[in-house]
């Protein structure tokens, strides 16, 4: 939901594309967050059926590794996730985490309807920067996000009196992002950020699904031995399956497979340590499951688009 022109970020110049990390073996391909130096991992897109009407190629179903909340505003239609018709009401707010596969072309047939999508990873919110990417679904921030809930994500609907608060925390967040060199640009949009992630987790079930057995204990292994250089195969034998099934299980219960869960959690911790420490990359490499500098290089700058110093850099600004 991330393909209408963004509302409020013109003098922040044109918007970093979203870079293309893999093609699923059904021809979906899986897109990362586009980065922009300087400014938060965050990206808030104003869609406005009316005035932009999305002209989408057919059947262009596609998906993203970060978040991606959305709120509408007005009017409604209906959308594909996960080849579920999900229908869109005024003030209806979804959580789609990553790994979600939206059918974009299904845009088209909104009916006068106004929203707005908020992409973003966790680096972008204080609270949530150095929680492990295997406990997102269990961070009161993101109780709206369940992993392991309905293909399609989960959603609530704002109650109308609370709706001109929402409009308006997506303005203001909007702007803050169009000038990221304004002096505390980067930490109003964090805040902002958090009060939206506080709204939205108001708005969740009190009682939340009880997590999936099998994926926990896949995610206990993978939090376990992340920092060795394990693979899919490794952790899958451990827990007494092959490889192909304990994927394909994974990529049914939670949008991404074994692989990506296992990538996700070593390129969190690289995250954290290339924001919180000052050791080099090798050291880096070395305690997060990755062979040494050179791979570490590699991989994340397919990643995130950008070396790792780089983004250090950036961080530190």
């Amino acid at each position: 939901m991330t393909t209408a022109r963004s509302s409020g970020d013109a003098s922040a110049g044109p918007r970093p594309p979203a870079h293309l990390r893999t093609v699923r073996p059904d021809g979906t391909p899986v897109y990362g967050h586009p980065t922009r130096l300087g400014s938060p991992p965050v990206l808030v897109t104003r869609i406005d059926v009316d005035a932009d009407h999305p002209h989408l190629p057919p059947g262009h179903r596609h998906a993203h590794d970060f978040l991606v909340l959305v709120y509408v505003e007005r009017g409604g239609g209906t959308v594909s996730l996960n080849g579920q018709d999900t229908p869109l009401r005024a003030g209806d707010v979804h959580a789609v985490p990553p790994g979600q596969a939206i059918d974009s072309a299904a845009l088209a047939d909104l009916d006068h309807c106004l929203a707005w999508s908020v992409a973003f990873t966790p680096d972008a919110v204080p609270s949530l920067a150095s929680v492990s990417p295997l406990a997102w679904g269990h961070h009161p921030h993101l109780a709206l996000f369940a992993l392991t809930a309905l293909p399609a994500g989960a959603s609530a609907n704002v109650p109308e009196a609370d709706r001109p608060r929402w409009s308006a925390w997506l303005t203001e967040l909007s702007d803050e992002l169009s000038e990221p060199g304004r002096l505390g640009a980067r930490e109003a949009a964090s805040a902002v950020l958090t009060r939206i992630l506080i709204g939205a987790a108001r708005l969740a079930p009190s009682a939340p699904a009880p997590p999936d057995p099998l994926v926990t204990r896949v995610f206990d292994e993978i939090e376990e031995t992340f920092r060795d250089p394990v693979s899919a195969a490794d952790v899958a034998r451990a827990l007494g399956y092959t490889a192909g099934y304990l994927t394909t299980v994974v990529r049914e219960r939670t949008g991404r497979t074994l692989l990506e869960w296992i990538t996700e959690r070593r390129m969190t911790e690289v995250r954290r340590m290339l924001r919180d420490t000052d050791l080099p990359l090798g050291v880096v490499a070395a305690r997060t499951g990755l062979r040494d500098a050179t791979y570490l290089v590699r991989r994340f700058k397919d990643r995130y688009g950008i070396t790792p110093d780089r983004w250090r850099r950036s961080e530190r600004v």
